[in-house]
């Protein structure tokens, strides 16, 4: 059976870099936002990597630190069928539309959290977006063992690169 997607992406005008999982685990449909599995570090993680607090695990506290940190977050696919959180199983992808948002915002790197979500997103959207998606480790509790964390961290920091390079060259 195929899942939809349904939550809304999360960005505004403002928005400069796009973070893109593949499709929302059972926990983050549960929870009715992105990355809600209390044992993902993307919250941490990306707060680690901006060098500030991380948000409360409301929704409204997370899209607002997403929102005032200029980082959008969405997920590669519009529907799938899919067993449970595996994204080694899905199957049938169908790709959500980046042109609207890239084109009403600021976006000018996108990056994927896991191996799956860089393929797809490369595979299925890139032509559409008009931009390629950049490799980002995973930050599921399932994935991220593998990772030192130097590696980790050093990865992860292509965010705020992409942050600071669009504040350069707005000025």
């Amino acid at each position: 059976m195929a899942l939809t997607h349904l939550f809304a992406p999360v960005y505004d005008a403002r928005s400069r870099v796009l973070i893109l999982g593949s499709f929302p685990s059972p926990k983050s449909r549960a929870f009715g936002f992105y990355y809600g599995h209390p044992q993902n570090a993307f919250w941490r993680t990306l707060a680690e990597t901006l060098g500030v607090a991380e948000p409360e695990p409301a929704i409204h506290a997370r899209r607002t630190f997403l929102l005032n940190s200029r980082v959008a977050v969405w997920d590669v696919l519009q529907s799938c069928e899919i067993d449970g959180a595996d994204d080694g199983s899905i199957r049938n992808p169908v790709a959500n539309a980046f042109r609207p948002i890239i084109e009403s915002s600021e976006i000018s790197a996108v990056f994927t959290t896991g191996k799956k979500a860089t393929e797809l997103f490369n595979k299925l959207a890139a032509a559409e977006a008009g931009l390629t998606a950049q490799y980002l480790p995973s930050t599921s509790p399932a994935n991220r063992g593998q990772w030192h964390a130097a590696a980790y961290r050093e990865a992860w920091a292509k965010i705020r690169a992409a942050l600071d390079a669009a504040t350069d060259f707005e000025t």
